[in-house]
């Protein structure tokens, strides 16, 4: 039913009885619910507000809800009070805008009567009657986690996750198998924990190692390398969709991205708790101030895509600026959730989620939690001294600036327009050694269906000028090969007044309008003026075209006097229209003194010699004791500037901070951090705004808060609430989630084999009693990933032989319950690393900007990833695959075949296939042919034998000696096809590309 508070007619009908309205009194007896009253609903009700459906969120299946509207809605039912219940109005007729059932018969008044009397005398509905629903908690994850009882121990593996293991497999009348050989072993644990494979010397020591904690050594050193650490990052950074590009549509490089995923490594080395791994990635730079991994951290908030076209060129007002922005905390909420507790939260953007306990209000109450942020550039210092004397700098010099910006403008004010003008230039000479880097393109009108309309823009010059000359200057913008002179018109005129309406006193400077004027590119266009004027205006009476549509568009408009000084720089630019999309086009741009291929030039004499005359006359006009404050105070501000500029630079990182803002991509930094008010959208419609939430979350766990009160409090602290919420010991899901997800890179399949979702649509756990207990174990237990790893890889269910059993796999065809280990295809990129182990040429340096494996082409625009011209003999990209840039739009080929994951979305589980593509990408892509070559010349330096070249390099690529028969067949082959095409033949065996 429509619950009551949708229905305009109620404050109509509120104080009428239903006997006024015409309708048979109630019956005169007591009516019994079950008998009587649950068969209307059951045959009238149910069908449309049941266990099936739920329309307007109203159940009369369920007596809490029918009785209390649940927790979103106004109760239907009045006990005691039918005339006031609105489920008697519905089913009665008397609303003329809802009629229940909406579709076939009416009930009966005899009917109506019955629902009458139930609800007067009280509305008694028996705890027993009606249908029993689970609550919305009532989900094995969602339940607390308490430590799980140890199976009875009759289990003949080794430890406690064996004990488990083997009771499900002896419920089953299953063993476990045997343990694999020290070769296998070796390969397994050395590609799991490192992603790399053993070196000859390696396998050699340890497969002779007589003592019995040999495997325990092995497992030791490895969790101690630092290839640990890029191993299982890359697996992090899959989840968390991490990318060095921005994606959409432009997706430009995102060249501050890297420093997280080395923070990601970093922590991983350090085996950093994860309750603190966890609460940096979301607020670390409030609970770890200071601190490297405090700031570094935060990347993981800006991991994914970000549409540079909705946020740098579409401002927020606008509807397609709205729908990036919301677009852009969707994709910040969904990656915290998904990653750290695996509930799609996303699922309730537009609708109550259909499944779990997750509300549209709980949605957009996380929207909240991050709604200050933006994805931006995030100074900060490794060295918390350093960080600490910045701030403490950077804290005196805006101060000391407030009040120069204060004491410049009363002098300004006495010091008058030359004043004023000499900052200008000043400013123009300061900046214009770096103009040709800049991306301010000029000014750029409204785009017209129509070449004939007038548009124009005018330039204030704040106070009247004599103008010796006008220059204006075509745009340059390569965009679709569109070059030189974008947008100047075919025809126009340019006026200069003291009328800032052009109604009065116009001056005809020059007159274009007769004959279309030959385009002249970027080459600037001077005209006399021979006038004195305050506004300077130029009018286009036939647009340029583009494609398919026309528009006006300049660089730069000067206006000299006679002395040759640009008297336009920084003033004001006013238009009859303007598409503004910052940086690179807006007003301000056509006065900021820079245009395509200029170089503003000036000795550091000719500063000085303008800042002579502008101090002097301030001094001669300013109050004394102001222009002394003033000048004091400058010399102080270029002793703090000195002081800052000793300190070391500071590193950046992309990530979620509050961003100051450049144009269109203003963030909340100008309004001090405040974060933008979030509404509940109707059906996740910017333009359908409702209820106005504060940050909170989903409300799991009765013992945890899901509301955050945080009013008053800085930006920071709903953030502070998320992450010590998701890291509360209490919180059923953080805990097994994160054991699940080692568990399933270990095994290839979680424990629950939908890593991202523990809701209702994903899948339940195969063995959930060894799940808590790892869980709780990993929980109360330090929140150790070196040991849980250590935990799973000493287990005897992790050291069993990958061999078939026939019996079994007909009862347990995809060895769930893992009476044997996986057979493992290798991931893309530790089939990438394996081929530069083995070639000789793996560079192990650690950290720093991601090398390319492309050539970037129009890179100033919408870059262009060509992998084709890439040389894949460049030693600088022969470090490993998690620190190759990763580009979101054009995925590595060679990658992308071997089941690389997609970075612009989150990836929980690859897909794992074999297919021809593969078998083809590993024998012909132009990596593998030069890493034969390095491969060929490294096994031909330690002999001339083709056997013993065969030898050596089977102990490279696979960890053991070739059989007789391979070494008589691949020794033949080397001899006449050579060693080159015999290398690339072992790098394409099943056993080079697998893990038993």
């Amino acid at each position: 039913m429509y619950q009551a508070m949708k229905l305009p007619t109620l404050t109509v009908l509120a104080g009428l009885t239903v006997g006024a309205l015409g309708q048979e009194p109630a019956v005169g007896r007591a009516v019994d619910f079950v008998r009587e009253v649950q068969p209307i609903f059951e045959k009238n009700c149910v069908k449309c507000h049941g266990p099936e459906k739920q329309k307007s969120g109203y159940r009369l299946d369920v007596r809490a809800v029918a009785l209390t509207g649940g927790e979103e809605h106004a109760p239907n039912i009045v006990p005691g009070k039918s005339a006031e219940s609105p489920l008697i109005r519905f089913v009665a007729g008397l609303d003329a805008d809802v009629k229940m059932p909406p579709k076939g018969d009416v009930l009966t008044p005899e009917q109506v009567a019955l629902l009458r009397a139930w609800i007067d005398q009280g509305a008694v509905w028996p705890e027993g009657a009606g249908v029993k629903v689970a609550g919305a908690l009532d989900w094995w994850s969602l339940k607390p986690l308490g430590k799980a009882a140890m199976a009875d121990g009759k289990s003949p593996m080794a430890n406690s996750i064996d004990a488990f293991i083997g009771a499900k497999l002896a419920e089953r009348g299953m063993k476990p198998s045997p343990e694999a050989d020290r070769r296998t072993l070796l390969r397994r644990v050395a590609f799991d924990l490192t992603g790399l494979p053993p070196t000859p010397e390696e396998a050699d020591a340890f497969t002779a190692d007589p003592d019995p904690r040999a495997y325990e050594k092995l497992v030791e050193r490895l969790l101690a390398s630092p290839r640990y650490g890029e191993r299982w990052a890359r697996h992090w950074l899959d989840v968390a969709h991490y990318g060095d590009t921005h994606g959409y549509d432009k997706d430009k490089l995102r060249p501050n991205a890297w420093p997280y995923r080395d923070y990601v490594i970093r922590a991983l080395n350090g085996d950093k708790p994860y309750g603190r791994f966890v609460q940096e990635q979301l607020a670390g730079d409030a609970l770890f101030p200071g601190t490297e991994d405090g700031i570094a951290a935060l990347g993981f908030i800006a991991a994914g895509p970000w549409d540079f076209i909705g946020h740098a060129e579409l401002e927020e007002s606008k509807l397609d600026g709205k729908i990036a922005r919301l677009l852009d905390r969707d994709d910040m909420v969904t990656n915290t959730m998904n990653t750290f507790c695996a509930l799609t939260v996303q699922c309730a953007r537009c609708h109550n989620h259909k499944f779990d306990p997750v509300t549209q209000r709980d949605y957009y109450r996380l929207q909240a939690v991050f709604s200050a942020l933006d994805r931006a550039d995030k100074s900060f210092d490794a060295d918390p001294a350093v960080a600490r004397r910045r701030e403490a700098l950077e804290g005196t010099l805006s101060g000391m600036q407030k009040r120069q910006r204060v004491l410049a403008a009363k002098v300004g004010e006495t010091a008058g327009a030359r004043t004023i003008l000499l900052e200008r230039m000043i400013a123009e000479l300061r900046q214009g050694t770096a103009a040709v880097e800049r991306v301010e393109f000029g000014y750029h009108s409204r785009i017209e269906a129509r070449q004939d309309l007038t548009k124009w823009v005018q330039v204030d010059l704040g106070a009247a000028a004599d103008i010796a000359r006008v220059v204006i200057v075509g745009c340059h913008d390569d965009f679709n090969g569109i070059g030189a002179g974008f947008g100047f018109p075919l025809r126009y005129k340019m006026e200069a007044s003291n009328d800032a309406a052009f109604a009065s006193g116009v001056a005809l400077l020059e007159d274009r309008t007769q004959a279309d004027v030959p385009n002249p590119g970027v080459t600037p266009r001077s005209i006399a003026g021979g006038t004195t004027a305050r506004y300077v205006r130029i009018t286009a009476t036939k647009l340029a075209p583009r494609m398919n549509d026309y528009i006006f568009a300049l660089a730069e408009a000067q206006v000299l006097d006679a002395a040759g000084r640009n008297v336009a720089i920084g003033a004001a630019v006013t238009a009859s229209d303007s598409t503004d999309a910052p940086p690179r086009w807006q007003r301000k741009n056509l006065t900021d003194g820079y245009f395509y291929g200029h170089k503003a030039t000036a000795s550091l004499e000719r500063i000085a010699a303008l800042e002579k005359e502008r101090d002097e006359l301030r001094a001669k006009d300013a109050p004394n004791a102001e222009a002394a404050e003033l000048a004091l105070l400058e010399k102080q501000l270029a002793g703090v500037k000195a002081e800052l500029a000793k300190l070391p630079r500071s590193k950046v990182v992309y990530a979620g901070t509050v961003h100051t803002g450049i144009g269109a991509f203003a963030g909340t930094g100008e309004n001090g951090g405040k974060p933008r008010p979030i509404f509940i959208l109707k059906r996740g419609d910017v333009r359908q705004p409702m209820e106005e939430v504060g940050p909170g979350t989903v409300p799991i766990c009765a013992e945890l808060p899901a509301t955050f009160d945080v009013q008053g409090q800085p930006e920071s602290a709903p953030r502070v609430a998320l992450a010590q919420w998701i890291t509360d010991p209490r919180n059923p899901l953080t805990w097994r989630v994160i054991v699940n997800r080692v568990w399933q890179y270990h095994f290839g399949r979680g424990l629950v084999d939908s890593p991202n979702d523990f809701g209702r649509m994903g899948q339940q756990p195969s063995h959930p009693e060894l799940l808590d207990w790892l869980a709780a174990e990993f929980r109360d237990g330090g929140q150790s990933l070196k040991q849980l790893h250590r935990l799973i890889v000493l287990s005897a269910t992790y050291r069993q032989s990958s061999a078939d059993h026939a019996e079994y796999a007909n009862v347990d065809g995809n060895n769930a319950l893992l009476w044997r280990m996986n057979r493992r295809k290798l991931e893309a990129e530790a089939m990438h690393d394996s081929l530069l182990t083995v070639a000789g040429t793996l560079d192990l340096t650690m950290g720093g900007p991601g090398y390319f494996d492309f050539v970037i082409e129009k890179a100033d625009h919408s870059p262009h990833y060509e992998y084709a011209l890439h040389d894949a003999d460049d030693p600088k990209a022969h470090r490993r695959s998690i620190y190759r840039c990763i580009v979101r739009s054009q995925p590595q080929p060679f990658l992308t075949a071997l089941d690389c994951a997609d970075p612009s979305m989150s990836v929980d589980k690859r897909n794992e296939t074999v297919n021809a593509l593969q078998a083809l990408a590993l024998r012909n892509n132009q990596l593998t042919i030069a890493m034969a070559k390095h491969f060929a010349a490294r096994v031909a330096k330690i002999s001339a034998e083709p056997e013993q070249q065969i030898a050596a390099a089977y102990r490279l690529a696979l960890s053991r000696a070739p059989s007789a028969e391979e070494s008589r067949a691949l020794s033949a082959f080397a001899r006449e096809q050579g060693l080159v095409n015999a290398c690339r033949v072992i790098l394409n065996l099943n056993e080079f590309a697998f893990v038993d």
